[in-house]
């Protein structure tokens, strides 16, 4: 069994994940964890998919979608990783206020600091307003209130508002 990682970027248009996941599943490929998104009106598709083929084979099943120069689709073998569950907490940042060159790596090194993990990132303008909503994992012996005092200090130099919560079950 192979794992494959396999982008597909570009201008959106109806029919791209449909094409794709069709052409996948036509080479037995099992798609077992993907992420889909629209960024500023381009698509933006990462799948990790498994089954007993080629990345050669996936690059040309897959050519036609690049074909009109719309679309960049890249393909590549990825070892087989199985992410246990961490010993630590999950917790939910949001940071939303005025956009600002620096914000992600700025709350990005503090949550490095303790040691923690952003396990997903998603972040929107609109307008003037920006908006960050990260999923963390925590070691277990964090400091949260530190942390917390941390990132509201980095959230007041930046001039946005900060808010750090634990995980519930409905948020994963």
């Amino acid at each position: 069994m192979t794992l494959h990682a396999i982008t597909v970027l570009g201008h959106d248009r109806p029919g791209i994940i449909a094409e794709t996941t069709e052409q996948l599943a036509a080479l037995g490929l099992n798609l077992e964890d993907s992420s889909m998104t629209l960024l500023r009106g381009h698509f933006a598709m990462t799948l990790i998919c498994a089954g007993d083929t080629t990345v050669a084979a996936v690059e040309q099943a897959l050519a036609p979608l690049a074909a009109d120069g719309t679309l960049t689709v890249t393909v590549r073998e990825v070892p087989e990783e199985r992410p246990g569950r961490p010993a630590g907490s999950a917790w939910v940042l949001t940071v939303h206020g005025g956009d600002r060159a620096g914000i992600v790596s700025t709350v990005a090194h503090e949550i490095a600091a303790v040691g923690g993990n952003i396990t997903d990132l998603t972040t929107r303008l609109a307008g003037d307003l920006y908006l960050l909503i990260a999923e963390l994992d925590l070691p277990a012996d964090t400091d949260v209130s530190g942390l917390e005092d941390a990132l509201r200090d980095a959230a007041q130099r930046l001039g946005v508002g900060v808010t750090l919560r634990e995980a519930e079950a409905d948020d994963l």
